[in-house]
């Protein structure tokens, strides 16, 4: 019988789309070297900086004010490539970096300086497009990090030990999963200010609900088999028998959710910040700028490169799911 692997390579569909989103989180993850409004290396009279790790006051370059570098000050700029060079990054806007010198009102479109236009603010639409993938993939790889480990722990408790505590968990479950979580955000954000780990925490509340389920019922369904008896006869303690025999031959299933639940949480993350109620305003947000879409309708530009960027990544992630869930089927020869 062939190996996983092997199966998986067979799907070049779910090949691609895997080597794609490899190469999308590596690019996001790179997205300070990528684009940026501090320049990579600085030489100064035979000395070497690195703003995009330092900072550094403009005395430092000949500069008048103890304040931290614009590197786009021509002031700055002329004294230092007199005495020096600087290597900028291939773009060179942050997130929120503000275009002054633009051609046209904000949200202005496409040029040769942004090559994705502007914002109606005037920021840098690649600039924000790349750092909101940077928080959307983390944030969605955490939240499947963690939605994994509750589910399965929770899960398999309750499908090793059954009777009441499988009873009262089920009950639990079934009071819990009826809350609404996206009332709950809205409230909880009228006292607190959103950010990145609350948002994490309260999605994790209840992102892990429909995996435990699964894992119950794999469990429930792994620890009558025979092996599972001999071990138990052997003396192995509970703790043991489960997390070494029992869950390891359960979570085949729970694997072919992984992608999906990263879709789900990178979903679910862009529709609060659409609505207002995900990360603070000043962050990189696919939301934030889905939502600039719908309210800049004569900026096809803003719409056109969010649909694209999250389409391409959403259905990448499907096709993986689906190629894992194949693989790992075990009617597949």
């Amino acid at each position: 019988m062939k190996s996983f692997y092997s199966r998986f390579r067979e799907n070049r569909k779910a090949l691609f789309s895997l080597r794609f989103f490899i190469a999308i989180t590596i690019l996001s993850l790179l997205s300070n070297f990528i684009a940026n409004d501090k320049p990579l290396i600085v030489s100064y009279k035979s000395e070497f900086y690195f703003p995009i790790f330092f900072d550094y006051y403009e005395t430092e370059f000949g500069g008048d004010f103890e304040t931290f570098t614009d590197y786009k000050d021509i002031y700055i700029s002329d004294k230092i490539e007199q005495n020096g060079f600087i290597v900028w990054t291939p773009i060179q806007y942050s997130f929120d970096t503000l275009n002054y010198e633009l051609n046209s009102p904000a949200p202005s479109p496409p040029t040769a300086e942004n090559i994705l236009g502007t914002d109606d603010k005037g920021r840098d639409i690649f600039a924000r497009t790349l750092y909101g993938l940077q928080i959307s993939i983390l944030f969605g790889l955490a939240l499947t990090f963690f939605t994994i480990v509750f589910a399965v722990v929770i899960g398999g408790v309750q499908g090793y030990f059954g009777g009441n505590i499988d009873l009262f968990g089920q009950r639990f479950i079934e009071i819990w999963s009826g809350l609404p979580i996206l009332f709950i955000i809205i409230i909880i954000s009228d006292f607190i200010s959103p950010n990145f780990w609350t948002l994490l925490g309260i999605m994790l509340l209840f992102s892990w609900i429909p995996v435990a389920s699964l894992v119950r019922a794999e469990v429930l369904k792994t620890r009558n088999l025979e092996f599972i008896g001999a071990s138990k006869v052997l003396g192995a303690s509970d703790s043991r028998t489960l997390f070494k025999h029992i869950l390891p031959n359960s979570l085949v299933s729970t694997i072919t959710y992984l992608p999906f639940i990263l879709v789900s949480s990178i979903v679910t993350l862009t529709s609060l910040d659409f609505l207002g109620f995900g990360l603070p305003v000043e962050s990189a947000s696919l939301g934030e700028l889905l939502g600039q879409a719908k309210n800049n309708l004569h900026a096809p530009w803003i719409g056109i490169t969010v649909f694209i960027t999250l389409s391409t990544l959403l259905v990448s992630l499907i096709f993986i799911g689906d190629g894992v869930r194949d693989a790992l089927d075990s009617r597949t020869v």
